[in-house]
């Protein structure tokens, strides 16, 4: 399993019934988990002291509690990183604390290349990975669909003082993107994705991940370079094992590049009991 352990404004300090109990940055939070289906650690009144409990709704969504005052916005550090959170909605706070674990292997990567790296994030919302490879050194093309999230992530981009790196913020359907860099003949050495289960682009366009990622990934393939470092699919999709990410990897990008492919589940560890919460996963070529 890939393990988030570089942690210091997150933690998880609890997990148990379902629920996540949660410090981010100076404020503690609650929020759902059907994946924690174990019983919670600590003593239950830890987990009365929060500032926001999100209770899920059994007709979809939910709401949040706020029990403390709290800003409209906060800021949490990963390392040199720094970015905006804020409750948002269906238990969201602006970035996935698990996906530091990646970020780290991205930067890694980058940073073992002496000549310039460009990479391509699709799905990227608030920008996590792109601030860290753009951090490393590469030159980052950020596409999401969403306005709000690619605004996020220009915020986020600043707020980490990388304001001035040659970062490329476009909001468009990825796939109509990824076809347009083609006929540009545009290339990449680096591609990340973090596909939704089911989305819609800026003009209606649908998107259903187990119809719809093995031919994003055929057409991803066409726009990276001649010598490429690394193709990285993330998902949170129920159903979508690592395995079956590795293997479109493995029958796409290896036969034409060599190197490895890797693949697992993705997880934060629980300061309370010791064990690990699975957050989704994903599989990694590297050169």
């Amino acid at each position: 399993m890939f393990i988030a352990t570089g942690w210091k404004d997150y933690e998880l300090i609890d997990a148990g019934d379902g629920e996540r109990l949660e410090r981010w940055g100076r404020f503690y939070l609650r929020r759902p988990d059907p994946h924690i289906i174990w019983p919670a650690a600590k003593d239950p009144s830890a987990w009365e002291k929060v500032d926001a409990h999100y209770h899920r709704s059994d007709k979809g969504g939910g709401h949040w509690e706020f029990r403390t005052q709290m800003p409209e916005r906060w800021t949490i550090r990963y390392g040199n990183f720094t970015f905006y959170l804020r409750a948002m909605g269906f238990k969201h706070t602006g970035i996935f604390p698990e996906q530091a674990v990646n970020w780290d292997w991205i930067s890694a990567k980058i940073a073992s290349r002496p000549q310039p790296v460009r990479v391509l994030n699709l799905f990227a919302y608030t920008g996590g990975a792109s601030v860290a490879a753009a951090a490393a050194g590469a030159e980052v093309c950020h596409v999401d669909a969403a306005k709000g999230m690619v605004t996020l992530a220009k915020e986020n981009l600043a707020l980490s003082g990388l304001r001035k790196r040659p970062v490329r913020f476009i909001v468009d359907d990825v796939l109509k993107f990824v076809r347009r860099e083609q006929r540009r003949n545009r290339k990449y050495e680096g591609i990340i994705m973090d596909p939704p289960s089911f989305g819609r682009g800026p003009n209606g366009e649908v998107w259903k991940i187990e119809t719809e990622l093995y031919s994003l990934v055929s057409e991803c393939v066409k726009v990276l370079s001649d010598e490429p470092l690394f193709f990285l699919i993330n998902s949170y999709t129920d159903g979508l094992t690592p395995c079956v990410m590795g293997n479109i990897l493995k029958m796409l990008v290896q036969p034409i590049y060599g190197g490895t492919v890797t693949f697992d589940e993705i997880g934060l560890p629980v300061t309370a009991s010791g064990l690990v919460v699975p957050c989704g996963g994903c599989a990694r070529w590297e050169a």
